[in-house]
């Protein structure tokens, strides 16, 4: 197409080409005869739908026309949403982002068109259709004026959460850039904000941020449950919930925050916050939803005692350990990789532990068994627990089981964590060669 083609040029090239009427190519578009007449000659813009039809009969592939179509009635035109919102869900069925840029980039000159924009953006995230909303979000960040706006910060929210993928400091990134926006967002939106931040956090190991995040988490939830009551006894009108039960993230905060002082070796602390989140018997809330996390945290905290206790140097409580992973397999890796930290940390002998999970050992090593917990967290503790294994068997003097493991865990890491891919394939390379000039 010639650049100062017209989609009404192109339309009436074809019906000479073709030799065809009007009233024909109506027919054959399934469009009425005086609409298209109107169209061809210019007395009414082209709806979406027409659009479509007109493409098809044309024998031309979907959305052939869009980008003549921005030219000829949003760039030239007047910028109708009428014709823009459709156009824009149309373009993200068809992955056309380019398109959706430049339509997005060009109505936001206009500042009013921002929170249909932004509509339209959330009902491509609620679609699934996560790169064309992340197109748009983009545009309305960049062109909010108002810098403290909750629009802005729902906007930095959902680039936060379709940005998060498997690269560890890409998501570094991601978590530092959104961290400054998380107070902008309404309360309630705050707290699934800030447990989206701790899980980040606490994949990547960074466990000051993780604590920082789950004791705000925790204390913005316990004033929202306090109020809770009130508000409702209060007002009819509908109020605005969080992603999970209110209840959750306090509870939630405790775990988290266990999790912490389990990692930095304060096993006293992590007791306490374990006691916390199992006594749940304040909870108002009730309904399935309610019983099924509160059974949750019951079952979690007697696994995590257990385990408090094994990071403390207990080596007894090893096999009641062993036997709660065993019982439940969206654990086993999580286990197995504490289990690990035990082992390497006081020299302790696991073997007969490692022979009873050699299966998921190996599921390890090729299978993601995501289940309960996030992407990036199990990929994390794969890796971990790869290395955690070299180190077992290096120490122990069985070298080739040790390199074996290494060397895994180096694959691992070279898809979620440069820096320890870099590192550690370094550190196999020597092992390797002066295993080799042992021999």
């Amino acid at each position: 197409m010639r650049a100062m083609n017209t989609i009404l040029s192109e339309l009436e090239d074809y019906l000479k080409r073709e030799a065809l009427t009007i009233t024909q190519f109506a027919r054959h578009s399934q469009l009425h005869s005086g609409t298209l007449s109107n169209i061809v000659h210019g007395h009414r813009p082209i709806a979406m739908q027409q659009l479509d039809r007109i493409t098809r009969a044309m024998g031309r592939e979907e959305g052939f026309f869009y980008d003549l179509y921005i030219d000829n009635y949003i760039i030239e035109g007047s910028s109708d949403w009428r014709r823009i919102g459709p156009l824009l869900l149309r373009c993200a069925d068809l992955d056309k982002l380019d398109s959706i840029q430049r339509i997005a980039r060009h109505i936001m000159d206009n500042l009013m068109y921002a929170p249909l924009l932004f509509d339209t953006a959330e009902e491509l995230f609620t679609a699934g259709k996560m790169e064309a909303a992340a197109a748009i979000y983009e545009i309305v960040a960049e062109g909010e004026r108002f810098q403290h706006s909750e629009r802005l910060a729902l906007c930095q929210y959902r680039l936060f959460m379709i940005s998060i993928s498997d690269d560890q400091d890409k998501n570094l990134r991601i978590a530092n850039r959104f961290e400054p926006f998380v107070e902008r967002l309404d309360e309630v939106d705050q707290l699934d904000a800030l447990k989206e931040l701790a899980n980040t956090y606490r994949s990547l190991q960074r466990w000051d941020k993780v604590d920082e995040f789950a004791a705000k988490m925790g204390q913005k939830a316990r004033i929202q449950y306090d109020m809770k009551d009130r508000l409702q006894r209060r007002t009819s009108e509908r109020i605005k919930h969080p992603g999970r039960p209110l209840f959750f993230y306090i509870a939630y905060s405790n775990l988290l925050r266990a999790n912490v002082c389990d990692e930095l070796g304060d096993y006293e602390q992590a007791l306490a916050y374990t006691h916390a989140y199992a006594d749940l018997g304040w909870v108002k809330e009730q309904g399935d939803e309610v019983e099924h996390w509160k059974n949750l945290f019951m079952e979690w905290s007697k696994a995590n005692v257990c385990l408090t206790r094994l990071l403390s140097g207990d080596s007894t409580v090893i096999g009641q350990y062993a036997a709660y992973i065993d019982s439940q397999r969206e654990e086993r890796l999580t286990g197995l990789l504490y289990i690990l930290k035990a082992a390497n940390k006081y020299n302790l002998n696991v073997d007969d532990t490692l022979q009873q999970f050699k299966q998921e050992i190996e599921e390890s090593v090729n299978d993601l068994v995501q289940g309960r917990y996030s992407r990036k967290l199990v990929l994390d503790r794969q890796a971990n627990l790869l290395l955690e294994l070299a180190n077992y068997f290096l120490v122990k003097g069985e070298y080739d089981s040790g390199l074996e493991f290494l060397s895994k865990s180096v694959k691992k890491y070279q898809g979620i964590n440069d820096e320890k891919y870099k590192i550690l394939g370094a550190l196999t390379k020597i092992l390797k060669q002066s295993g080799s000039s042992a021999g």
